[in-house]
């Protein structure tokens, strides 16, 4: 386990890491935690999305059977960790992928889905329309950490070490005050994100990382390389990672 000395890790006894055997069996083992979390939890369930594909082979599990018959749809509220400032309908953007391989299959009510909106506005007023779309959800525009805003959070690893869009060297790995901020990607893309005093206002955090071609940034991130952005990710609740062995391969 990771030091709780080290930047921006969390407390040792609140890390989790769970080492399955492939991208397979981590959707599966993800499915099974998120499935028994959204059940054993009373009243709203909201969860922070993430993109890419390992979230991609969780969420098609979530669609069918058992997975679909059993979760609490009708009280659980759907946001999205980042998005790439497109629209809803591009190939690139977070939320068609969740549509297509979730939402469009399972009895959601709509007004229980909440996309970042990415028409009508510049990239800085869909941030802070963003903001207000959590902030109304949350009923207040301060967040208390006995209160968290979401129950889990999921989290992809980008080979840069980034999370959410939360990019080495941004502005926005400074905010503490803001929940919701635009930024640039390394091609130049417009992004929103989620910040950390909202990654973290959670009471879950999970990071789902598969592919050998994370192990060695995995690795970095489990020293608690205070040059990742998501290792200074420290929340409320407990931190989780699930990782296949092909990206634990590298750890010690």
């Amino acid at each position: 386990m990771a030091s709780s000395s080290q930047v921006g890790a969390a407390p040792v006894s609140r890390q989790r890491l769970e080492i399955l055997a492939d991208p397979e069996t981590l959707a599966k083992r993800a499915a099974d935690w998120l499935l028994d979390v959204a059940t054993s939890e009373a009243g709203i369930f909201s969860v922070a999305l993430s993109g890419g594909s390992t979230p991609r082979a969780l969420y098609e599990l979530l669609a069918r059977p058992p997975y679909r018959d059993a979760f609490p749809w009708a009280r659980s509220h759907f946001f999205w960790g980042d998005e790439r400032f497109v629209p809803h309908d591009d190939p690139q953007s977070n939320f068609r992928m969740t549509r297509e391989a979730l939402l469009s299959h399972v009895p959601i009510p709509a007004e229980n889905i909440h996309p970042v909106p990415t028409q009508g506005f510049s990239p800085e007023a869909a941030a802070a329309a963003y903001q207000r779309e959590l902030m109304t959800f949350y009923g207040a525009e301060k967040l208390d950490p006995k209160r968290p805003l979401f129950g889990v959070t999921l989290l992809g690893l980008g080979a840069d070490g980034h999370t959410a869009s939360l990019f080495p060297g941004a502005a926005a790995l400074a905010e503490r005050r803001r929940w919701v901020a635009a930024v640039t990607d390394a091609k130049g893309l417009a992004r929103i994100t989620l910040t950390y005093p909202a990654i973290e206002s959670s009471r879950r955090v999970a990071f789902l990382v598969a592919g050998k071609e994370k192990n060695a940034i995995f690795a970095r991130l489990r020293r608690g390389d205070g040059a990742l952005p998501a290792a200074h990710v420290n929340p409320v609740g407990d931190l989780w990672q699930f990782v296949d062995a092909a990206a634990a391969q590298a750890l010690g």
